[in-house]
């Protein structure tokens, strides 16, 4: 298969996709289409890699998301074999998530950034990119100054050891900004087809910072609202790209292809 998109966050091994995974494979392949299913614990990780094995066009993150597993802990010892396994290509999705905090929210807010730090360290340490979750509190733009402040303090340490990408960006132009300027990119999903509250922020952005994904089986694109999505429904956000910023739509598809493969690098593409 000739590669022609990279959805670069699914979560392919849903039970939404357990009676027709094949068929959505197909699709898949079908269209040129890479993915990277994404572990939100240790059982999620594990799946995805397992699943991911003898498939060309199918690479797994892993690591622990900020609020799905919250009393489990990222240790290190319990990833390492999945790590070093050539079809794992970064480690989240992980990061900060206030969205819905209830209780000590000062104790919550400390637990994430702990969980988040151990995975940014490993990710120096195995060299990996980080696929990073950051969701603010509604109105605000607060859990993502307070992980670029750990991450731009980080990068100052350590320089492009420590890499990566925002998925489902949902932040300000200033925001953006801050993340492209310490060499994250940001990726974008099918909202872009039905929503414009994001325009300003992929016009601002350098095409060379924006990759594309689906997070599937959520956020479906236009024309298919309402309907579970997939990772080859990826070309309809590459489309929304390319309108929204005045380019040819094979020169964005090209592009954020290559920006894909640069940032996450699988090893047989």
């Amino acid at each position: 298969m000739i590669p022609k998109y990279f959805d670069v966050h699914s979560h392919v091994t849903f039970k939404d996709y357990e009676s027709d995974i094949d068929a959505v494979l197909m699709r898949m392949y079908e269209n040129g289409v890479l993915t990277a299913t994404v572990g939100v614990n240790l059982a999620t990780s594990k799946e995805a890699v397992r699943f991911g094995e003898g498939k060309d066009n199918f690479y797994s993150i892993v690591g622990l998301h900020p609020t799905d597993a919250p009393k489990e802990q990222f240790v290190e010892s319990e990833y390492r074999e999945l790590l070093v396994n050539p079809k794992v290509i970064g480690i989240g999705e992980c990061g900060y998530d206030y969205y819905r905090l209830v209780g000590d929210l000062d104790t919550e807010k400390k637990r994430q950034q702990a969980e988040f730090e151990k995975q940014m360290e490993c990710a120096i340490t195995y060299n990996k990119p980080l696929m990073i979750h950051c969701r603010p509190t509604k109105g605000t733009v607060d859990a993502y100054e307070d992980i670029l402040n750990v991450l731009e303090a980080r990068v100052r340490e350590v320089g492009e050891k420590l890499r990566g990408n925002v998925h489902f960006f949902v932040g300000n132009v200033e925001v953006a900004r801050r993340f492209y300027e310490i060499g994250f990119t940001t990726s974008f999903t099918g909202v872009l087809t039905f929503t414009h509250d994001y325009d300003d922020v992929v016009r601002f952005a350098p095409l060379s910072m924006l990759l594309t994904e689906t997070d599937a089986p959520f956020a479906t694109p236009v024309p298919f609202r309402g309907s579970r999505n997939e990772p080859h429904y990826v070309k309809y956000v590459v489309e929304a790209i390319a309108g929204i910023k005045g380019v040819d739509v094979e020169e964005t598809r090209e592009k954020v292809l290559q920006n894909a493969l640069r940032v996450f690098t699988p090893s047989n593409v």
